[in-house]
């Protein structure tokens, strides 16, 4: 959910992750070769749902609303996954050492708002984000009219990266659209 929502903000930012905010980084999960992934902040499981529903697998998918910690967990739970596929907290004070710890365990894409690339707090994360893909505005609320006011992107962490990132702009709505036909 956006910095400057109208909203109230929910508990541990728990927000469920639309089905739009997904497709965009699909053809990158598949262009890695990643088939199963882990979702160390899946909430509701709506994120790993959707993954499942376009033949990814899950491997291990917990929530701190379920006790589970992914800044203090055991990291070889990870083991066997190829990538962390997650929709964090947006708070800082939680985000960034999630990056941090993640990007060491494995290739990791995380789904948060846009700006945060184009901002000093960035600067010490930039060298080992490899992709940045743009998602847009998403409903986080489902049954509202209304999107949220800040612009969304999968931003892709690794610490074997460095170079910083590949900026990758929003597909057609023609190719966005195919991403979900092919999953019915």
């Amino acid at each position: 959910m956006g910095k400057r929502s109208d909203f109230p903000r929910r508990k541990a930012d728990d927000y469920a992750t639309p089905l739009k905010g997904v497709t965009p980084v699909l053809p990158h999960l598949r262009a890695e070769g990643i088939v199963t992934f882990v979702e160390p902040c899946a909430g509701a499981g709506n994120l790993v749902a959707h993954l499942c529903s376009f033949g990814f697998l899950c491997a291990f998918a917990r929530d701190l609303r379920d006790g589970f910690d992914a800044l203090t967990c055991d990291p070889n739970i990870f083991q066997g996954a190829d990538a962390i596929v997650t929709n964090p907290p947006w708070t800082r004070a939680v985000l960034h050492p999630m990056i941090e710890r993640f990007s060491d365990i494995l290739p990791t894409w995380l789904l948060f708002d846009a700006d945060w690339a184009h901002t000093k707090q960035a600067a010490p994360y930039l060298d080992y984000c490899s992709h940045i893909v743009a998602v847009g505005r998403l409903k986080w609320i489902p049954g509202t009219k209304h999107q949220a006011k800040d612009s969304c992107a999968w931003h892709r962490f690794d610490r074997r990266h460095s170079g910083g990132p590949h900026f990758i702009g929003r597909p057609s709505n023609q190719i966005a659209n195919s991403y979900v036909e092919a999953a019915q």
